[in-house]
Order: structure tokens, then sequence, then C-alpha cells
């Protein structure tokens, strides 16, 4: 499954939603994507599964790179 993580760079600082960025990972879980991501200093905003339509709209854009959790 494919989930799109919301967060910002930083814990420490107060989320602005114009620094909010974006990254598409692939795992079995959301359980599983915050486990991997829990090393990285992100303050995560939200997690959500990318499917049908909406996945293939996301797959459209340029930046649509997914990071697999290995």
């Amino acid at each position: 499954m494919i989930f799109k993580v919301l967060y910002q760079e930083n814990r420490a600082e107060v989320p602005v939603r114009e620094n909010t960025k974006s990254l598409y990972v692939e795992a079995s879980s959301e359980r599983e994507v915050r486990f991997h991501l829990k090393d990285r200093n992100y303050n995560i905003e939200f997690i959500q599964l990318l499917e049908g339509s909406h996945l293939e709209y996301e797959q459209a854009s340029e930046n649509f790179e997914v990071e697999s959790l290995d």
C-alpha cells in the first residue's frame, strides 16, 4: 500500500502550513510507516492511505517518488 505522509522537517518548531512537506511511502500499515519514520526528526501531521483515483492523481505529479521502508 502507498501512504502519503505530511510532515514538518523539525519536530521542535511550530507547524506552518507553508513549510509542510510530503513523502510517499510503501508499507503495509500506518503503524509501520510511523515506526520506520520515528528516528527522523519529523513532526508528522497526517498519514493518508492512497488508493484508487486519488493514487492515480498523486502518481501524475512530477514529485511522486515512493520510498520503500525495507
